[in-house]
């Protein structure tokens, strides 16, 4: 049963799909190869004095060989030559697609490993290519010598015992050679694609910085999102819960609150409305470099205060227009989140804000009382204080909450020459 299992995996090794994949690979580098084999017999020819090219001896032939691998080298420098090299690899060599580099070689050192595989793909391939054109004719022949008297005659051979049992031997094995010589030289270059083609340190760093960005980027839309939706959510349960109440008293001298808190519902919804196409718009633009929607900044901040449901005593400090866009439109994320915070965990406490505009930073701080009950926490907590701190962080700044002697403070400072 081993015996078996062995034999067949052997004959897998050398004729199955992978094998004749890669053999394939081989016979296309031969290929690639003859232009500059050409070449050579060309700027050979001359200082042999051979001009019949097919009558030129072994050694004339392999001196050609010689003066193209360089040529094929000089090719394997140009950028694309990678990324038509890793296409054929992953699609006859069996190598997974992440241990290949993608794109065209731009550093140094991706040119001349680039450069290195080409002549070696070529340089093998022509070889194996070169052999299976010659030998298995010849092999054949020999197979046949003990059948058809002609093939004998055409090779010299005295009928004998030993010619009929030998040669069939013979060629029989060197098909077999010729299988297996092809088999290692496929898998020889499968192991060294993963490394002359494999992405360079320059390389892994780019995808690195390419993964940071695409998370940074990710990563602020989510923040976006849930600051705006998040808000407007929390404000509008409020108003809507205490329209409710007001409505289950039957206290007619109550219908003007209840009128305010249905129009605070329909500005709040309207506003996130907005805020919720700009943050969508920002999924849906092109990669042309266009500019990005500006959102909300602190110009329209009183919009926020007055229908965020929570009474809020507003007390600024410099002129908050000069302060520039990117930091605005954080520092009023900032504000929104706080106020989602005390919607959540303080219902309608009233809070007072500050916010100073100076000469190198813009200082946010919020108070509110804290609540008589603590408040239910999420599994895992919630997301709005730790996206607070990656905004003030990504500004260069620093972010903190947390109880102070019977209040809860948000504070923040934000660099006014932010990172972004």
């Amino acid at each position: 049963m081993r015996s078996g299992t062995g034999w067949q995996a052997a004959g897998r090794a050398l004729f199955g799909r992978r094998a004749r994949l890669r053999w394939v690979h081989l016979v296309l580098g031969g290929a690639l190869l003859m232009p500059f084999w050409l070449v050579g017999t060309v700027a050979l020819g001359p200082l042999t004095g051979e001009q019949d090219m097919w009558s030129r001896s072994p050694a004339f032939l392999f001196g050609a060989y010689g003066v193209a691998l360089p040529l094929a080298a000089v090719a394997g420098l140009f950028p694309t030559a990678r990324r038509l090299s890793v296409a054929v690899a992953r699609a006859l060599c069996g190598i997974p697609g992440e241990r290949l580099a993608d794109g065209h070689a731009r550093t140094r050192a991706g040119r001349v490993r680039t450069a290195g595989w080409c002549t070696l793909h070529m340089g093998v391939g022509a070889l194996v290519s070169g052999t299976s054109l010659a030998l298995p004719p010849f092999a054949v022949a020999l197979i046949a010598v003990p059948l058809f008297p002609g093939v004998r005659n055409y090779l010299r051979i005295e009928p004998s015992v030993w010619s009929w049992v030998l040669l069939p031997l013979a060629g029989t094995a060197l098909l077999l050679a010729l299988a297996a010589v092809s088999a290692a030289a496929g898998a020889l270059l499968a192991r060294w694609a993963q490394v002359l083609l494999g992405p360079t340190p320059a390389d892994r760093l780019a995808a690195a910085e390419r993964r940071a960005t695409e998370l940074a980027e990710r990563n602020r839309l989510a923040r976006e999102l849930h600051d705006s939706v998040g808000h407007a959510l929390s404000a509008v349960a409020l108003q809507a819960g205490a329209a409710r109440r007001v409505l289950d008293s039957d206290r007619d001298s109550d219908v003007e609150f209840v009128r305010e808190a249905l129009a605070a519902i329909e500005e709040t919804t309207r506003r996130t409305v907005g805020e919720l196409d700009a943050v969508l718009g920002l999924l849906r633009q092109d990669v042309d470099g266009a500019e990005r929607p500006g959102g909300p900044t602190l110009g329209t901040l009183d919009g926020l205060l007055s229908r965020s449901g929570v009474r809020v005593s507003l007390h600024t400090e410099g002129p908050l227009t000069a302060v520039p866009a990117p930091v605005s439109r954080e520092a009023y994320r900032i504000v929104q989140e706080g106020l989602s915070n005390v919607l959540r965990h303080a219902g309608a406490s009233p809070v007072t804000l500050w916010i100073a505009a100076r000469d190198e930073e813009l200082e946010i701080r919020m108070e509110n009382p804290l609540p008589e009950q603590a408040p239910v926490v999420r599994p895992g907590g919630g997301r709005g204080l730790r996206g607070v701190a990656e905004r003030a962080t990504l500004l260069g700044g620093l972010a903190e909450a947390g109880p102070r002697e019977g209040i809860w403070r948000l504070s923040a400072r934000l660099p006014l020459e932010g990172r972004r």
